[in-house]
């Protein structure tokens, strides 16, 4: 099977398509994948890099002022006319987008080419991209109960993130060891994503210090680019403070630690529904169309995290929201099993039978 892969801009986008070649690759050995995505972004770097052919495509989103988005317009029609020769020269049995603007380019121009064609939705609120994409494709498959409400039923599927699978099927080591904690220690990791929130850490240093004599251990995450400058703001802390620049081995962490504070992006939340890991969420802010507060509460409303948004988080709340989990069995034990109930740790295989029942069409 030949198989076109795009994902375009961000992490989020990238790292479940990753996930999906990566498993497809294990159940057919010859199949051959081309990564459509930017000439400028995550994955220019990234793919190739893995050994996966790429292609970039130089479009742009629809932004800025009329003669700035007549401009983007213009590279967009020119983009599609690329992916057209794309299509011809690589011959793709289908074509599936996980988002940002080089999907939309070659999931139309595949579309018009009347080959298969598959979008992944990763976030609850739909993506601009696929909302031009929802009436040109033969499939759909989302990660949320709201999307799947948006999308057209009758081609739609709600089968999960595929970076669930990843963390569900990895070989995964135990915090304590990973960190030198004593093994009757509990453990409260806090991620704010790969590269940190200077936004919150100055609310995280009044917290640490005040965790400083909790009766768990604390591993705070703070991005490579603010662990110097979180070090001064925090000054000594005893040894049951972990601050460290930058978590290896996430899904580790987050399977055998008692409770995350994280943000919402899809991918953490992917692992942690996966893992069951119990949470506390705080939604960045600043991402496009505030999709992570809208991830976050369809899991609060399923009782699967807590939320603090960040206008309302200071070092006292975050303390006693903290406590209020790591002191209460029964509540840990609460989010942990609706966590589970809303992974889907086989979402690889099910994208994967879906691919292949619509090629086989």
């Amino acid at each position: 099977m030949r198989i076109i892969v795009s994902a375009g801009g961000t992490g989020g986008h990238l790292y479940p398509a990753l996930a999906l070649v990566d498993y497809i690759k294990e159940q057919d050995p010859s199949s051959e994948f081309l990564f459509v995505g930017t000439t400028d972004r995550l994955e220019s770097e990234v793919v190739p890099q893995l050994g996966y052919a790429y292609r970039g495509l130089h479009v742009k989103g629809m932004v800025g002022n009329p003669l700035q988005k007549a401009k983007n317009a213009f590279l967009f029609l020119k983009s599609l006319s690329t992916s057209k020769k794309i299509l011809k020269e690589f011959k793709p049995d289908i074509v599936i987008g996980f988002g940002g603007y080089p999907s939309a380019s070659i999931v139309l121009a595949a579309s018009q080419k009347h080959i298969k064609t598959m979008i992944h939705e990763q976030n609850s609120i739909i993506g601009l991209t696929n909302k031009i994409l929802i009436n040109k494709v033969d499939e759909i498959i989302c990660c949320y109960e709201k999307a799947l409400e948006s999308f057209p039923k009758e081609k739609t599927k709600l089968l999960g993130n595929p970076r669930a699978s990843t963390v569900h099927n990895k070989v995964l080591k135990d915090v304590h060891d990973i960190y030198h904690i004593d093994r009757d220690r509990k453990v409260v990791v806090i991620v704010m994503g790969s590269l940190g929130s200077a936004s919150i850490n100055k609310a995280m240093a009044d917290a640490l210090k005040k965790m400083e004599n909790a009766p768990y251990d604390v591993i705070y995450a703070t991005g490579k680019t603010h662990y110097d400058e979180m070090m001064e703001m925090c000054g000594p802390l005893n040894a049951s403070i972990h601050i460290v620049p930058y978590i290896d081995d996430m899904p580790s962490v987050l399977a055998s630690s008692d409770l995350a504070v994280s943000r919402a992006g899809a991918t953490t939340l992917a692992e942690i529904t996966s893992l069951g890991t119990p949470a506390i969420l705080i939604p960045s802010p600043y991402v496009v169309a505030n999709h992570q507060e809208y991830n976050a509460r369809e899991l609060c409303d399923q009782g699967a995290c807590e939320m603090i948004l960040e206008k309302d988080l200071d070092g006292d709340r975050l303390v006693k929201a903290i406590d209020q989990i790591m002191n209460d069995k029964a509540k840990q034990y609460a989010l942990k099993e609706a966590a589970s109930k809303l992974g889907k740790p086989n979402a690889c295989r099910d994208i994967y039978q879906e691919i292949l029942r619509l090629v086989e069409k």
